[in-house]
């Protein structure tokens, strides 16, 4: 059983991943140790993980979301394959156990072929679409308001991390030792930061101040959406007319049942990933918060069944 400090915790740590477990007890009222077995209680049973992550821009990158039809007989092992790769983030079983949509991490101009590389030979593959993120209305440093409505304000301002004047902190191939260490583990200490990447501990705090003050890094919270009640996930697909793209994206980036508000390319312009409790509770807000919104032309709703990886590029 979870309760409201374990979500108190989370929402703590999506605020500053890599806070203090003491400077997290004083703002929650507890002591450093009880923080401390809550945290890796919830690593063990609800997968909870602290990532770094390059805001993929300041990177160089690009992000695509790909969507593949599979026949049922393929579908895992296809899965695995995305799950395998270090430049694929979010693989989701989707639609039945027919489709897998994955996002992938690319260079400004990619080798045609890098999108379905390594991808096991298969005619078990019926289709590919990839559409190209063109602008993140909401995710990725911007958590779900479903896990993020747990502290105060004055709670929240405690634990917002100091601010540094970093305009131009742009990554270089020296930051890629400490970029991968924190693809794995966004909380590892500086000693263990130092001892990896060749710098000194106050080397590394500095850079990494430095590096999110500039928004070139950010750090996110994986952990199982069901700890907060949502047990029914859906991607939506929606066409949206151009001159009303913007106001609608805005809109649904307010909306609490969407954890990803995402405009892309293709006959779809517009992605968003819905949370909710219930079959029910999704059609609700289908049918009365999302469908009373002008500009939609049409919404394709593709269930969720199993997350398969999560924000990093690096398995555990």
């Amino acid at each position: 059983m979870h309760d409201e400090l374990d979500r108190a915790l989370v929402h703590a740590l999506q605020i500053d991943g890599r806070a203090p477990f003491a400077r997290i007890g004083d703002v929650l009222g507890v002591s450093t140790q009880t923080v401390t077995r809550r945290y890796r209680r919830l690593r063990a049973e609800a997968g909870l993980r602290v990532v770094g992550l390059a805001e993929p821009h300041r990177a160089g990158q690009e992000l695509w979301f790909v969507r593949l039809t599979v026949v049922p007989a393929v579908a895992q092992r296809v899965a695995d394959a995305l799950v395998r790769r270090t430049d694929t983030t979010w693989v989701k079983l989707a639609g039945g156990g027919t489709e897998i949509c994955v996002i992938a991490r690319t260079d400004p101009v990619p080798d045609h072929g890098l999108l379905l590389r390594d991808i096991p030979r298969t005619t078990g593959i019926t289709g590919v679409s990839a559409h190209q993120l063109l602008h993140l209305y909401h995710g990725g440093p911007t958590a779900w308001l479903g896990r993020a409505d747990v502290l105060t304000e004055a709670q929240q301002r405690q634990l917002e991390p100091d601010g540094h004047d970093s305009p131009h902190a742009d990554l270089t191939p020296a930051d890629e030792p400490l970029l991968i260490a924190l693809q794995r583990d966004g909380r590892l200490g500086q000693t263990d930061l130092a001892a990896i990447t060749g710098w000194s501990a106050a080397t590394v705090a500095r850079r990494i101040a430095g590096l999110r003050a500039a928004g070139t890094l950010y750090l996110d919270v994986e952990i199982d959406v069901r700890l907060f009640g949502a047990t029914t996930q859906a991607l939506l697909w929606m066409a949206v007319a151009p001159a009303d793209l913007d106001a609608v994206a805005r809109e649904l980036a307010t909306h609490r049942e969407l954890a990803v508000v995402a405009a892309t390319t293709g006959p779809t312009n517009l992605l968003a990933h819905a949370l909710s409790p219930d079959a029910p509770a999704l059609h609700r807000y289908l049918t009365h918060r999302l469908g009373a919104l002008r500009g939609i032309r049409s919404c394709e709703t593709a269930p969720v069944l199993r997350t398969l990886k999560g924000a990093s590029p690096l398995n555990r």
